[in-house]
């Protein structure tokens, strides 16, 4: 679970200095943001892994933020843990339904922090605790790196296993390239959306063992989704 990266969003630096600290030592990578605006550039740019949200900050606040993020599509998915001074109650609960992943209040300790990051990146992502993800034969296996069919290697490259990776966490639902392009190759590089669709033949074109490039579903009008609802 080490090295994935983790966006502090808090309007005091010694705040962040100190989870930075924190989260550094527990093998994570960090980002900061001061504000709410030049937090969501950080995400729509960086895609971190989980934000440390602090409640009151000038201007938009955390739990504007996550509202704003929990309402994209491209962004719904990176959890958040709301930090805030508000113990009350009714704050965690308005904290948690507009799609917090859980509430920390301070003072709290690193250690309780890391802790509770740890379970929150557990719960969103299968992929953490290594297990490989199977569909109709099909298993990437995260920790190797590698794809079968049947117990048989697919070759392929990096980028076509991105995809792959992000289909198989993602079925039956359908994205726009777009979407694609922002989840698998980041806000922050820019290439024709077109370039989607050479890497979605060449994704095709690997798994066409047992008819399984079916599964890699062209949307009309819309872009592409990763479904088992076929007859293989």
């Amino acid at each position: 679970m080490s090295g994935r990266k983790i966006l502090i969003v808090d309007d005091e630096p010694a705040i962040r200095d100190m989870l930075r600290v924190a989260l550094e030592m527990a093998d994570y990578n960090c980002l900061e943001a001061g504000n709410a605006q030049d937090a969501h550039a950080l995400v729509v740019d960086e895609k971190p892994d989980l934000l440390l949200l602090d409640w009151m900050m000038p201007g938009t606040t955390g739990l504007e933020l996550a509202r704003r993020l929990k309402r994209d599509e491209v962004t719904a998915d990176i959890p958040i843990i709301m930090l805030t001074a508000k113990g009350e109650e009714d704050n965690k609960i308005q904290g948690l339904d507009v799609g917090a992943d859980d509430y920390i209040t301070k003072p709290f300790s690193p250690r309780e922090l890391v802790a509770r990051l740890k379970a929150v990146l557990r719960r969103a992502d299968p992929q953490i605790n290594g297990q490989p993800i199977i569909v109709k034969g099909l298993c990437l296996d995260p920790i190797s790196h590698r794809v079968t069919i049947h117990e048989q290697p697919v070759d392929m490259g990096p980028t076509e296993y991105r995809l792959l990776e992000f289909f198989l966490t993602h079925q039956e639902r359908a994205y726009t390239r777009s979407q694609l392009l922002d989840h698998v190759w980041g806000g922050n590089v820019y290439v024709e959306e077109r370039t989607v669709d050479v890497h979605i033949r060449r994704l095709r074109k690997a798994l066409t063992v047992d008819n399984h490039e079916n599964l890699v579903q062209t949307v009309r009008g819309t872009g592409y989704r990763f479904s088992t609802r076929i007859d293989l």
